[in-house]
Parts: structure tokens; C-alpha cells; sequence
């Protein structure tokens, strides 16, 4: 296990009804959700920023501190974090970049971390049917005024998106003096399994609830960081995991394996695949790797 460098999962999530990561407005009352074409189909996605977001998020709900926001230094510069991975779990694992003006007795700069955590977009494997759900905006309407009548574009399938985690950066390297301790790079990255375990977007929650925490992983410790599973987890019909294409995966890969194992929630998908556990006991058994790998 200490040979390897990088952790990576593949997860899946069926969404029932839902208008995840919505773009601003195309016309005077609709609103849309992002979708990529391909062929004559469109099929909707989440971002990576805003899965990145939703980790954060939820990094935060779990108790971690994170690192507020601070203003550019220079004209026209782009607000950073404070730029502090040796205390703020997100500096350490999703990077920044910040500028610093110069002064009398000093230069100006630039600093900057690479992210740790590398982050796919969480794509829908269904494509979008053209559902809209309609509103009523009674909001800020005068006494015999009439209400503003909006839609929201909405789909309902099933999404998968995919992290990578370079191990051996994590608590060290770009904007660390020393090196931090196993024990806190251990919990750092064990943090993040807890926040992907209950991943949660924050967007469009009051009026479109959706759990989006994953129900399928395959994930695997790698001595070579490559995301193995990205392209690899495909789903036949409705709801068949092509189980060949990952076993394939595993057996061409299986150099630079260290670990793998296979998650998946009861009931939520047909067929069998051989060893796969529970979701609970997946990220159990991603828990301990990184233990193991810190210890």
C-alpha cells in the first residue's frame, strides 16, 4: 500500500426528479439546466466546480474549518482563500491561486497550490427529455397584480462523476514549510471520503431536494495516478452495471493496483458483480486504506 499515489472512485447516483446545478435564465421565464450534446441527444451535468463546492460544503457541515474568502491585493485581482493549507483542510486539498501586491520593502507575488483532488463533472448516462416544471412567483406581486408564471427545466436519470486524490501531496509540497504530520494527512483525506460518502448539493434544494450521494463506487489505490473507472463504469438498459467492462478494467490495470473494491447499494441496480460489498463497507474499506498508506 505505501507504494501507491493516488486513490481514485468512480461512483454512480440515480436521481429521481431534480434540477441540479441550474444556469441562469435562457428566456424571460425559464430556467435552465446545463447539458452537454452528444450526438442528437443532450445529457445534463453538474459541474466540477460545483461538485468541488458541494465537498466543500460538506467538509464544513461535517465540522471542518475552511478558509474564508479574501479580497484581491491588486487592482483587478480575483478574490482567493486565505491561502493557509497548514490549517484550512480546502487550501490543502482543492489549491487556490493569489497574487500579492508589491510594497516598499518587498515585490509583488504570486503564490499558488495545484489541487489535490482532482474532480470529473458528475454527468448524467440518460439524456434529457425536455421535462419542465412550472412555477408561480407571488412574491413582491401587488394587490390585484397578476403572478409571474416561470419554468424550470427538471430530469430525472442517473449521474456519474468521478475524484482523484494524489495521495502524495497531500499536507505537503506548494505552500507548506514542513511537511504535516501522517496522522493529519490521513484525517485530511478521510475527511473528504466522509464528504463524498454524503455528497449533498446545496443548490436548488428548497424546491427540488435530490440526494446525489453515491450508490455504485469502484475505487482503487494506485501506484500510477490514473483514473481508471471514468470511463469504465457503464450501465446497459436502465439499471445492468456492465460488469465485464469493470473486471477488465481491474484485470488490464491490475500492475498498477494496490487495492480495489466495489460498492454498491442494495436493490439499487440489476445484476450481480462478484465481491462487491455494501456502500458503507466500501468506504470502511477506503478508510482503512488510508490508515494504512499514512501509518
Amino acid at each position: 500500500m505505501k507504494q501507491a499515489k493516488a486513490l481514485t472512485i468512480t461512483y454512480l447516483t440515480p436521481v429521481s426528479f431534480a434540477s441540479l446545478n441550474g444556469s441562469d435564465k435562457e428566456a424571460d421565464n425559464i430556467s435552465s439546466i446545463k447539458k452537454i450534446a452528444m450526438g442528437v441527444d443532450q445529457y445534463p451535468y453538474v459541474s466540477s466546480q460545483a461538485v468541488r463546492r458541494a465537498l466543500r460544503n460538506q467538509l464544513e457541515v461535517l465540522g471542518w474549518a475552511l478558509s474564508e474568502g479574501a479580497a484581491a491585493t491588486i487592482k483587478k485581482g480575483a478574490a482567493t482563500t486565505q491561502q493557509d493549507p497548514d490549517n484550512y483542510i480546502d487550501d490543502d486539498l482543492f489549491g487556490y491561486m493569489g497574487t500579492e501586491s508589491a510594497t516598499e520593502s518587498a515585490k509583488g507575488k504570486a503564490t499558488k497550490r495545484t489541487s489535490v483532488v482532482r474532480v470529473s463533472p458528475l454527468i448524467a448516462l440518460t439524456p434529457y427529455q425536455g421535462d419542465l416544471d412550472f412555477g408561480t412567483n407571488y412574491m413582491g406581486v401587488k394587490a390585484g397584480g397578476d403572478p409571474n408564471i416561470f419554468e424550470t427545466e427538471i430530469h430525472s436519470g442517473l449521474y456519474r462523476g468521478t475524484i482523484l486524490v494524489e495521495l502524495d501531496r497531500v499536507g505537503c509540497g506548494d505552500g507548506f514549510e514542513e511537511d504535516l504530520a501522517p496522522e493529519v494527512r490521513a484525517n485530511r483525506v478521510k475527511g473528504l471520503l466522509a464528504a463524498l460518502k454524503n455528497l449533498w448539493a446545496s443548490g436548488r434544494q428548497s424546491r427540488f431536494l435530490a440526494d446525489i450521494s453515491p450508490k455504485f463506487v469502484a475505487a482503487a489505490m494506485l501506484t500510477a495516478k490514473n483514473p481508471i473507472f471514468l470511463e469504465s463504469v457503464r450501465v446497459e438498459g436502465d439499471s445492468t452495471i456492465n460488469a465485464a467492462m469493470i473486471q477488465e478494467t481491474l484485470d488490464d490495470y491490475s500492475p498498477e493496483i494496490a487495492a480495489s473494491v466495489i460498492g454498491i447499494r442494495t436493490g439499487a441496480f440489476d445484476g450481480e458483480i462478484e465481491g462487491a460489498v455494501t456502500i458503507g463497507d466500501a468506504f470502511a474499506t477506503m478508510t482503512a486504506w488510508v490508515d494504512e498508506y499514512y501509518g
